[in-house]
């Protein structure tokens, strides 16, 4: 996949955080980025040459970058209506 179609993707899973360009993940979703950890509540930055994925962790910030051209799956997680 190309980086458009990635974008695309993050698109969907969040919402724009306002006043910045990052975007919040929808309330109740969850995503996971190549087979690794699942990220709740966190919050995304599609920049030019990376994706960024910001969690809060008690007092701390925890950043981590993803390379566009290294992505290889992305699950969004989300309860069923029944």
């Amino acid at each position: 996949m190309n980086k458009s179609t990635w974008e695309k993707v993050f698109e969907y899973a969040s919402m724009p955080v306002h006043g910045t360009l990052s975007r919040k993940l929808r309330k109740g979703l969850k995503i996971q980025i190549n087979e690794g950890k699942v990220y709740e509540g966190a919050v995304l930055f599609l920049g030019e040459d990376f994706l960024r994925v910001t969690e809060k962790s008690g007092t701390e910030s925890i950043n981590t970058y993803y390379d566009w051209e290294k992505l290889l799956c992305v699950r969004t997680i989300g309860q069923t209506e029944e």
